[in-house]
């Protein structure tokens, strides 16, 4: 089907004059396009920053990240946690003096406390741990220092405070080497650490103070017992063998034998990042599909106006044919038509996609990133939609008989 670039040039500007000619109707019909291509950038910005926030907060864990949780059980065929802990810190100086794939460790003790600072008081939570703990979570400290393994030894009554507590007990920065109570025991502030912002779950992981264990758990906790164990493979490629040797040891101090469920429950930074990973593309792929669903009923409304815009065009389609034009110059017309108005409502709609992920951003708070690849395949696709919903309209009026279209009324 050739086709001369001159009668190209012709015909095009005879399709944009019939688009000219009804412009809130052709308006209307670029709208689900618009609206299509928008919602298509936009979805997929939002699942790309939340995968991407994801990987961050996973990446903000630590280096070779595991960590270890007492009471796994199974009930009900799903993996529980229970309350009744049976790991002691004894079980982390074996891991650490045992386990030759493990680097760092550092025993986990929690409480919920009300810290009170001079007139000022916070309610947060207190961590007792190790002093390898910044070394696991890689969290160094923004003023002062961490406290160190003489304080642990010794149940020293010092702490470190997360940014965020810092910054509501001491506003005017000078929280080192002051004095606070937590559960009405005094602690002294020895280090702040530098600020990381929230976690998976959206919350503030500067929200808390951490203390030496003995201390925690002698002064605040009065129990024996620790939540969790922080652990650091020697290396990305030893995490799964520091999983199974803590298992094998954990299986013989605890006196489980072979074939029973542990007692305990690891998780390990690797796990998180390809559960979290799964979960941001499963939310990426139905984002984007609920968006491309408004792209198809945007190319029906093309093919709906394209073949009302050939019934109402019968006669003048009769004329052009009667006087030497071919069926192929209509098709070529009509097909131009839909091809306009799928590709400006796709330019539009770029440009909305590109700014409503700041709206978004900006008032939603939630994290966006805009990836070249989703605009490039909305725009492909909304000029793709233009072909093949006007082609339809298009065939049907180059196929009309001229005899037939100049008696039309």
């Amino acid at each position: 089907m050739k086709v001369s670039a001159l009668r190209l040039w012709n015909i095009t500007k005879v399709g944009l004059m019939a688009i000219s000619r009804n412009k809130m109707r052709s308006l209307l019909t670029m709208l689900g396009i618009i609206i299509g291509v928008g919602c298509v950038i936009t979805m997929v910005a939002v699942g790309t920053g939340a995968s991407s926030s994801i990987q961050d907060t996973i990446n903000s864990l630590g280096t070779n990240f595991i960590m270890l949780f007492p009471g796994a059980a199974t009930t009900g065929g799903a993996r529980m946690f229970t309350d009744q802990s049976r790991i002691t810190p004894e079980d982390a100086d074996a891991i650490k003096a045992e386990c030759p794939a493990v680097a760092y460790v550092s025993p986990g003790a929690r409480t919920n406390a009300q810290i009170v600072a001079g007139e000022l008081n916070w309610g947060t939570q207190v961590w007792g741990v190790g002093v390898d703990w910044p070394n696991i979570r890689a969290w160094n400290v923004a003023d002062g220092d961490f406290f160190t393994d003489v304080d642990v030894r010794t149940s020293s009554k010092v702490c470190v405070l997360g940014a965020t507590v810092a910054q509501n007990l001491f506003p005017n920065g000078d929280a080192v080497g002051s004095s606070i109570r937590i559960k009405k025991v005094p602690f002294k502030v020895v280090g702040v650490l530098e600020r990381k912002g929230g976690n998976m779950m959206g919350q503030d992981q500067d929200d808390q103070i951490v203390a030496p264990y003995t201390t925690v758990m002698k002064q605040l906790l009065g129990s024996p017992r620790i939540n969790m164990i922080y652990i650091s493979a020697r290396s990305a490629a030893d995490v799964k063998e520091a999983e199974n040797e803590i298992d094998a040891l954990m299986r013989q101090r605890h006196r489980i034998p072979p074939g029973q469920e542990s007692d305990i429950n690891m998780r390990s930074q690797e796990e998180i990042a390809s559960t979290s990973e799964q979960t941001s593309k499963t939310l990426s792929i139905l984002l984007g599909s609920a968006a491309a669903i408004s792209l198809l009923v945007g190319g029906i409304g093309i093919m709906n106006i394209m073949l009302v815009s050939v019934t109402e065009r019968t006669r003048e389609i009769g004329i052009r044919l009667a006087i030497g034009a071919k069926g192929r110059h209509v098709l070529i017309q009509f097909l131009l038509e839909a091809m306009a108005l799928s590709i400006v409502g796709g330019a539009i709609g770029v440009g909305l996609g590109l700014f409503a992920p700041y709206l978004v951003t900006r008032f939603a708070g939630m994290p966006t990133q805009v990836s070249t690849g989703s605009v490039a395949l909305a725009f492909g696709f909304a000029a793709a939609i233009g072909v093949f919903f006007g082609f339809y309209p298009a065939r049907k009026a180059s196929r009309l008989d001229p005899i037939d279209a100049l008696r039309y009324e």
